[in-house]
């Protein structure tokens, strides 16, 4: 249970949408891109709901026995050891499958028995059902700007969602955002959302993706640590989004033109 409230800066009705598919523990996907609050979201609606919440971070080696658990070898034999999905299922907990399409296929259909009306969950290997807690739910999300043949969620788990589309926010809050978060002036937050919202016109011009709203409070917890603002920048945003020099040039001509008295 999270014991303080994850600070959130709701962007539209997402608060209210999202408590109403837990009045009826209806699944929830939230599809957005890095970095523009989709983990925060989850932390504050499990802290608001009081609610436990286990977070499970998806990657392509990450297989079914992962989630729902195994056997192990113990010095007594072996024995079963529920993994994440598994116990957030038993204890009722809000089980949150960060960037879900990472993970393979068929890892993934083991969660379709508990996104209908079933809410059951079968370990094969153990010969168990498992009915899902009346406070169970199952919370994904994925960046649909990484989205390719290969790395897709089927048709047939996305229609068993609900869904939140999330976005970087608009220039106001995100500067409030990133004052907040950055312990930085009002003055300094508005200077680096606008090198990110710069930095994001180059998507898809050699850069796949922007600064994200992460990006930009690591930024600004650095000038307050005492860094310049385009050294913050260099180390914060430009060399870990890019490799090209072409790209690092024209995101430090961005940082140039935007540092006061430019």
């Amino acid at each position: 249970m999270l014991e303080s409230e994850p600070r959130y800066y709701p962007g539209g009705n997402e608060l209210a949408l999202y408590e109403a598919a837990y009045v009826m523990r209806l699944p929830v996907m939230l599809k957005g891109p890095t970095g523009c609050g989709k983990t925060r979201f989850v932390e504050h609606m499990a802290w608001r709901l009081k609610k436990p919440l286990i977070t499970v971070s998806c990657h392509e080696d990450m297989t079914a026995a992962d989630l729902v658990g195994r056997f192990l070898l113990g010095a007594d034999g072996t024995y079963w050891q529920d993994g994440p999905l598994t116990t957030a299922v038993r204890m009722g907990a809000i089980c949150y499958l960060d960037e879900v399409v990472e993970a393979r296929q068929d890892t993934i259909v083991v969660t379709h028995s508990l996104t209908d009306d079933r809410r059951m969950l079968p370990l094969e290997k153990k010969g168990e059902l498992v009915r899902a807690h009346p406070d169970f739910q199952l919370v994904v999300s994925y960046n649909p700007g990484y989205q390719s043949i290969l790395k897709d969620l089927k048709e047939s788990t996305k229609q068993r969602f609900c869904a939140l589309d999330f976005a970087y926010p608009d220039r106001s809050l995100e500067a409030q955002i990133v004052r907040d978060e950055g312990n930085v002036s009002d003055r300094l937050a508005r200077t680096i959302v606008e090198i990110g919202e710069k930095s994001r016109n180059l998507g898809g011009e050699g850069l796949a993706e922007g600064a994200s709203t992460r990006i930009l409070v690591q930024m600004a917890r650095l000038t307050a640590a005492g860094l310049p603002l385009d050294q913050a920048a260099q180390f914060a945003l430009i060399v870990p989004l890019t490799d090209d020099l072409d790209v690092r040039d024209a995101l430090s001509g961005i940082v140039d033109a935007c540092l006061p008295g430019a």
